[in-house]
C-alpha cells in the first residue's frame, strides 16, 4: 500500500499475501462456496449478495467480514456495512443468527443451513477521513456502489467461514449488460439474462485469500491493454466527468514498467497485470484517501479527478510503481504473520523495512538505475525522506518493534516512516552491499535470492530473518539491522554517503513554481480569514523573486479565477501543468493595495540544501557510487 502525500494535506498512501492456516473442513463435502453479487438489484445504494456454502455437519457455525485486510495495517471493520443478515434453512425458513461483534455471525442449526443473504453498504459513501487516522477502510481497500461504477474489493462483499478460508470459492457477478467488467479473477464465463439486459460473469477463487486479492471493477470504464514484455497490461480508469482517459496515461504507464521490468530482470513476473484507476470527484460521497492498495497481481488507486494530466501522470509514477514493486516483497518474501493472516485478529511481522521500506526504494531508485531522472533528482528525493524522517517522526524507535504494533499507540501514529525511513534503511543496506562486494552485489540481488529460497508459498520465520540476511550477507549488514533497524539508534547518513563520495551541501536545483527546492511549499494560508498568500520562500524561488513577489503577498486571483481556500487545493495543483513559455496573470494584495503580475514562465530555480557530489571523492568511492546508480 502507498498513502499519496498531497501539496495541502495528507492524503496518505500497503499489501500482504498469504492462505489460511489449514483446519478441519466442517463441510461434508469440500464443495467451493457458492457466492453470487446482484448489481441489477441495488437497494438503497446496497448490493444484495448470497452465499451457499453447501451442507454443514456441525451444529454451529461462525460467518465473519474482515476486521482487517492484509497491507493497510488499520482497522476496516467491513461487517458494518453489512445490512439485513440472514440464515435461511433448506425449506426456506429463517434460522437464528446471532451477531457477535462487529464483523461477526453464529448460526446455529447449522446441518440446516441452506444459504446466507444480506445486503453491502459501500464504503466510499461515508468517508470522513480515507481510513487516514480514522477507524475505516483506506479508500483503495473500500467499496463503491454507484448507478455508473461499482469498485468490487470483494473483502467488502464476501466474507468467510472460520474453518473453510481454504475451500474453493465461486463467484456470480449480476451486471447490466452496457457494463465494462475487468476483473484479476479467473473469468469462468458469461451467461445473458433472458431479455438480455443482464450480464452475469462467473469467476473462480482457489481459496479466500484469492477472493481478498483479486479485486473487480464494473461500470462506465475507459479501458486500455498493451503488452509489455511478456506482461498483459489491463489500465481500468474510471473518470466521474470523463476529464482523463486511460489512452491519456497508457504511455506513461509503459514506459514506467517497461524500466520496472527491466530493473527486476529474473524476477519471475505475472503474465497479466490490472490496475484499477478510480478518480474521485473531492466531494461529500467520493473517497478521500488518495493512494493505492497493491495485491499480486493487480492494485486499486485512488487520486482526484481536478488534477491536471501532469500531475496524475506524476502521481500514478509515484505510487503505482510502489506498488509493482510488491510482487518482490513481501508477495514473494513473507513472513508467517503475512502468509496466514487471521483478518480478525491479525497480528504482524516484525518487517515492515523490507516490505514497504524497500519496496519503496526499489520505486525510486529504479527510476535512476534506468535512466527515468537523473542522480540529482534521486540523491534529493532521498534527502527528503530524510528530512520528514528525522524532523516529523521518532528517529530513535526501534523499526521491528514498531512494525509489530502497528496498531496500537505510540506507534500506529508513526506509520507513515515506513515509506520514508524504510525507504532509507533500504538505501544504506544497498550502499553496504556495494561497497563489501566491490559494487557486485545489491539489495535487489538479496531480495532475488531470499525470493528463491522461499517464494510466495513458503514463508520465513519472523524472529529469524535478520540472522538469515546476515548469514547470506556480510557481518556489517547484519551489525546495521541489530543497531539501526531492531535497535533504536539513528542512522548517521553521512557515514553512507561518504562511502559513495557524496555529502551534504547546497546548490541551485531547478523546481517549479510552487516549491522553493525540495517541499518546501511557497504559499501559506490564513484560515481565519480565508486567504491564500506567498510566504518568505517565494523570494528564495527565481521565477516569483524575479516578479517582485514579496513575502505576506495575498493572492487574489490566479489566471483570473479566484483564489479561496474552497478551491487552493485544486488550483495551486493545477500550477504542477506550468510550463516554460506559458503565459501566467496572478493579482495580488500588498499592503491594502493591487499588483498585477502579467509574465511568461521562464526556468524556476532554487538555492537548496541538497546532497551534491564530493569533488575530493576518491577513485574507489566513485567506483561504488557508479556501481549504485547503474549498476
Amino acid at each position: 500500500m502507498k498513502n499519496y502525500l498531497a501539496i495541502l494535506g495528507l492524503s496518505i498512501v500497503l499489501v500482504g499475501c498469504g492462505s489460511a492456516k489449514p483446519t478441519v473442513d466442517d463441510l461434508a463435502v469440500s464443495n467451493p462456496i457458492e457466492t453470487a453479487l446482484d448489481l441489477t438489484a441495488v437497494n438503497n445504494d446496497r448490493v444484495p449478495v448470497t452465499i451457499n456454502p453447501g451442507r454443514f455437519t456441525s451444529e454451529t457455525v461462525t460467518y465473519r467480514l474482515p476486521r482487517v485486510v492484509q497491507g493497510t495495517y488499520s482497522v476496516s471493520d467491513f461487517g458494518k456495512y453489512i445490512d439485513d443478515f440472514k440464515a435461511i434453512d433448506y425449506d426456506g425458513n429463517e434460522l437464528s443468527a446471532t451477531k457477535v461483534d462487529t464483523n461477526t455471525w453464529t448460526i446455529a442449526d447449522a446441518k440446516d443451513l441452506d444459504k446466507i443473504e444480506y445486503y453491502v453498504n459501500d464504503t466510499f459513501d461515508t468517508e470522513t477521513s480515507g481510513g487516514i487516522g480514522g477507524e475505516e477502510p483506506f479508500s483503495p481497500a473500500g467499496t463503491n456502489i454507484e448507478e455508473d461504477n461499482f469498485v468490487l474489493n470483494l473483502h467488502g462483499f464476501i466474507g468467510y467461514f472460520d474453518s473453510l478460508k481454504n475451500n474453493q470459492y465461486a463467484v456470480d457477478v449480476t451486471a447490466p449488460a452496457t457494463f465494462k467488467r475487468t476483473s484479476a479473477l479467473e473469468n469462468k464465463g458469461t451467461k445473458s439474462s433472458a431479455d438480455g439486459t443482464a450480464i452475469t460473469s462467473s469467476y473462480f477463487a482457489q481459496r479466500y485469500f484469492d477472493i481478498t486479492d483479486n479485486p473487480m471493477m464494473y461500470g462506465d470504464l475507459d479501458v486500455e491493454e498493451f503488452m509489455v514484455g511478456d506482461i498483459k497490461i489491463v489500465l481500468s480508469v474510471y473518470s466521474p466527468t470523463g476529464k482523463h482517459t486511460a489512452e491519456s496515461l497508457k504511455e506513461t504507464v509503459f514506459k514506467m514498467m517497461e524500466a520496472q521490468k527491466s530493473y527486476l530482470g529474473d524476477v519471475n513476473a505475472t503474465p497479466r497485470y490490472d490496475i484499477y484507476l478510480y478518480l474521485s470527484r473531492g466531494d461529500e460521497t467520493s473517497p478521500k484517501g488518495y493512494g493505492a492498495l497493491e495485491h499480486h497481481t493487480s492494485t486499486v488507486v485512488v487520486f482526484d479527478e481536478n488534477s491536471s494530466l501532469e500531475a496524475l501522470k506524476a502521481s500514478m509514477i509515484d505510487v503505482v510503481a510502489h506498488e509493482f514493486f510488491h510482487i518482490v516483497t513481501p508477495l514473494s518474501v513473507h513472513s508467517e504473520d503475512v502468509h496466514y493472516f487471521d483478518y480478525n485478529t491479525p497480528t504482524f511481522s516484525k518487517h515492515l523495512w523490507m516490505y514497504e521500506g524497500v519496496t519503496e526504494y526499489f520505486a525510486q531508485h529504479f527510476q535512476v538505475y534506468e535512466g527515468l531522472t537523473d542522480d540529482t533528482v534521486f540523491y534529493n528525493t532521498m534527502k527528503s525522506y530524510i528530512d520528514v524522517s528525522t524532523q516529523r517522526f521518532d528517529d530513535a524507535m526501534s523499526f521491528t518493534i514498531m512494525s509489530e504494533n502497528v496498531l496500537d499507540e505510540p506507534y500506529a501514529s508513526q506509520y507513515y516512516n515506513v515509506y520514508m525511513k524504510g525507504a532509507l534503511i533500504g538505501m544504506c543496506m544497498d550502499i553496504l552491499m556495494r561497497k563489501e562486494s566491490d559494487g557486485n552485489r545489491s539489495l535487489l540481488s538479496l531480495m532475488k535470492e531470499l525470493s528463491a529460497k522461499y517464494g510466495k508459498e513458503k514463508p520465513f520465520e519472523d524472529d529469524q530473518l535478520i540472522a538469515e540476511i546476515t548469514e547470506m550477507t556480510y557481518p556489517s549488514i547484519g551489525d546495521f539491522l541489530r543497531t539501526h533497524v531492531e535497535g533504536d539508534l539513528p542512522i548517521n547518513y553521512d557515514e553512507f554517503f561518504a562511502m559513495v563520495g557524496i555529502k551534504n551541501g547546497k546548490t541551485e536545483l531547478e523546481t517549479n513554481y510552487i516549491f522553493a527546492g525540495g517541499q518546501n511549499i511557497i504559499f501559506d494560508a490564513d484560515r481565519e480569514r480565508g486567504l491564500i498568500f506567498f510566504s518568505s520562500l517565494a523570494e528564495a524561488n527565481s521565477f516569483w523573486k524575479s516578479q517582485g513577489v514579496k513575502a505576506g503577498d495575498i493572492i487574489k486571483k490566479v489566471n483570473g479565477t479566484d483564489l479561496t481556500l474552497a478551491n487552493a487545493q485544486v488550483t495551486i495543483e493545477g500550477m504542477f501543468a506550468w510550463k516554460v513559455g506559458d503565459e501566467i496573470t496572478m493579482e495580488l494584495e500588498r499592503d491594502g493595495k493591487p499588483i498585477t503580475i502579467k509574465a511568461t514562465l521562464t526556468k524556476a530555480t532554487a538555492l537548496a540544501d541538497a546532497i551534491v557530489a564530493d569533488e575530493n571523492a576518491t577513485a574507489a568511492q566513485k567506483n561504488i557510487r557508479a556501481a549504485w546508480l547503474k549498476g
